[in-house]
């Protein structure tokens, strides 16, 4: 059977900037750090790098109200610098999908301008939230997911990205292995 695209005309306008949060970073244990930051009622898009000028790379999108994040197994003996941003930008409303063979296709249309690109977000059935599964760039409006066992029946819903200010970067050098 064929997979039937799902159409989202999302309203997607502009969003409000959210405010940098206090961001720290605790070495656990020799190769394990966690982070930390007050909810400010914003996603965030978590990068590290292991020099404080860069190249960053985008650790993990994380849904609104999360405070924390585990960065574990880390290689011993390294430099690693984080930073934070939040994200925001309206939300489609919730959406249902029906899928066949483990994908589901999304196409929307872009009514914003200037966005960072769109996100798709899932809340899987049980879950309570949604959470960040796919980024696209900025004025795509087409994007396939495949889904792992027990994702058939979530629910869906997509956001223009608009970043907020930059954390200051924090930074742990991890220990030698046990």
């Amino acid at each position: 059977m064929p997979v039937k695209p799902l159409v989202l005309v999302a309203l997607l306008a502009a969003g409000c900037s959210a405010s940098t949060p206090s961001f720290t970073a605790t070495l656990t244990t020799p190769t394990d750090v966690v982070l930390s930051w007050p909810d400010d009622d914003a996603g965030h898009r978590l990068e590290y790098a292991n020099d404080p000028a860069g190249p960053w790379t985008t650790l993990r999108f994380l849904p609104a109200h999360a405070t924390s994040y585990h960065h574990p197994d880390l290689i011993p003996e390294t430099p690693f610098y984080y930073r934070l941003q939040p994200f925001t930008g309206p939300v489609s409303t919730e959406l249902h999908a029906v899928t066949a063979g483990g994908t589901v296709t999304f196409t929307w249309a872009d009514r914003s301008s200037g966005e960072a690109g769109f996100l798709l977000e899932m809340r899987r059935p049980g879950a309570p939230d949604f959470d960040p599964v796919e980024v696209t760039g900025p004025d795509v409006t087409t994007c396939a997911l495949s889904l792992l066992p027990g994702e058939e029946n979530s629910a869906y819903r997509l956001r223009a990205l608009r970043y907020g200010p930059l954390s200051p970067v924090v930074h742990q050098t991890t220990g030698k292995e046990r």
